[in-house]
């Protein structure tokens, strides 16, 4: 049996205290066009970082906000598929809830440094309006506004809640 070789990151599920979510723009070109997906703030994490220190570091870099803390364990996402990261059998994502007041997001990355992880911008959600979205943008997780309205009235799991797609 082989292992596959999956890509770990980490992802932050960034809550302000009107319990909007930060989310990061990504646009994606594609053979079949381009895409744009909102996700989570975060990335891979390097050989020999721990995932808090490297959500750290990703959160710092992407959008400016400093972690002291460490940050429950929310969510878990295991998505086995080639085309989801290069170089990779697919992505585990470990999403950790970070709560803070409204900021605008500055990361230290440049907007080229971020155009070239293909982070075009970021935007604040309410769990509503990814609910309700209707465009042709797309979220990831896929139902992202499904995991975040349990979390927002049932709070913290005991253990991380299982994301598809």
């Amino acid at each position: 049996m082989t292992s596959l070789n999956l890509r770990h990151s980490v992802r932050a599920i960034v809550l302000d205290e009107d319990d909007r979510m930060l989310l990061c723009r990504f646009v994606l070109r594609e053979a079949a066009g381009t895409i744009v997906l909102w996700a989570a703030p975060g990335g891979g994490v390097a050989p020999g970082e721990s995932p808090l220190g490297a959500l750290r570091r990703e959160l710092r870099e992407e959008v400016g906000l400093t972690v002291a803390s460490d940050p429950p364990h929310a969510w878990h996402q295991e998505i086995v598929d080639p085309g989801v990261s290069t170089g990779y059998d697919g992505v585990v994502n470990d999403y950790y809830l970070v709560r803070t007041t409204s900021f605008t997001p500055r990361g230290d990355l440049t907007e080229e440094e971020l155009a070239a992880e293909n982070i075009r911008g970021t935007r604040w959600w309410r769990a509503r309006d990814i609910v309700d979205h209707r465009g042709p943008d797309l979220f990831s997780p896929r139902d992202l506004g499904t995991p975040l309205t349990a979390l927002l009235t049932g709070g913290v799991p005991a253990r991380p809640v299982r994301l598809g797609l």
